[in-house]
């Protein structure tokens, strides 16, 4: 089974929509080009990447395409559309036209209100995404996971995931609600969960596989070995660790947690779950 990393940027500062990005951000304040990512998918056997959207223009998912064109080792991207526009089925089936486009991501979490998601429009768009068979991407913080809840519930075959498992408070060691509503989520077989995420919501200067184990363990109780995907999160990952230490820390947590993390859970979690969820055109 290829190797894939389900979840990774592409940016290039001046084009100018990076808005939540600033000089203050230290390491990713630069341009990241796949040039750049190469030489660690090469070191760890990752052969296919999925790239996500930074920014909440169609222009960047736009760019992120043309990426993919030029480049065989982006497999699938995740972009952006306006949810709440009257032409947003109209911009889903002109993005799905591409074969490489495979999803789309609105920035959840900076909505300030977790009700967003609710909203009549929204809810139309969520089925035209199941209508026309297009996956979706939850980036949310904890206090948004009763609504994402909802969605969920009331729109039957969404096929999504659950990005960076939420980002809980892994800092501030707090689990709860997030324990609970995460685990509710997971009842759905519809929905995945994202590998990723953990170190940079730990300390980024002094975090340990012990701050992380309590949150790794608990997604993999939720979701199995069959609903997880792994993503580095990469170049984001870099406030708190290199793309070395984000792959071998979730290999370490997932061997040290499960009874039998055999070569065929292995790929699964590291590959053919994205493939699978993605639906992912991998040849070539």
């Amino acid at each position: 089974m290829l190797r894939v990393d389900a979840h990774q940027h592409y940016w290039q500062l001046a084009r100018g929509d990076y808005f939540w990005m600033t000089p203050d951000m230290g390491v990713i304040y630069r341009d990241y080009q796949p040039n750049d990512l190469e030489p660690h998918l090469t070191r760890h056997n990752i052969a296919k990447t999925v790239v996500v959207q930074a920014a909440d223009t169609v222009a960047e998912t736009e760019y992120l395409l043309e990426l993919a064109d030029a480049h065989s080792s982006i497999a699938g991207v995740v972009g952006w559309l306006d949810m709440e526009s009257p032409k947003f089925e109209a911009d889903l089936l002109r993005l799905r036209e591409h074969p490489k486009f495979v999803g789309i991501r609105p920035m959840i979490q900076d909505i300030d209100d977790p009700a967003w998601m609710l909203s009549s429009k929204v809810r139309e768009s969520f089925e035209a995404l199941v209508e026309h068979d297009c996956a979706f991407d939850f980036l949310t913080h904890p206090r948004h996971l009763k609504c994402t809840l909802e969605v969920i519930r009331n729109t039957p075959g969404l096929r999504c995931v659950i990005d960076h498992i939420s980002k809980p408070y892994i800092e501030k060691g707090i689990l709860q609600p997030w324990q609970d509503d995460l685990a509710a989520i997971a009842e759905f077989s519809n929905v995945y969960c994202k590998f990723s995420g953990l170190v940079t919501e730990a300390n980024h200067n002094a975090w340990t596989l012990d701050d992380l184990r309590p949150y790794a363990e608990h997604v993999v109780d939720c979701f199995g070995t069959e609903r997880l995907m792994f993503g580095s999160d990469w170049p984001v990952c870099l406030l708190a660790a290199s793309y070395d230490q984000v792959i071998e820390s979730a290999e370490v947590l997932l061997a040290d947690y499960l009874d039998v993390f055999d070569d065929e859970a292995r790929a699964a979690v590291f590959g053919g779950n994205a493939i699978h969820f993605y639906q992912l055109a991998v040849d070539g």
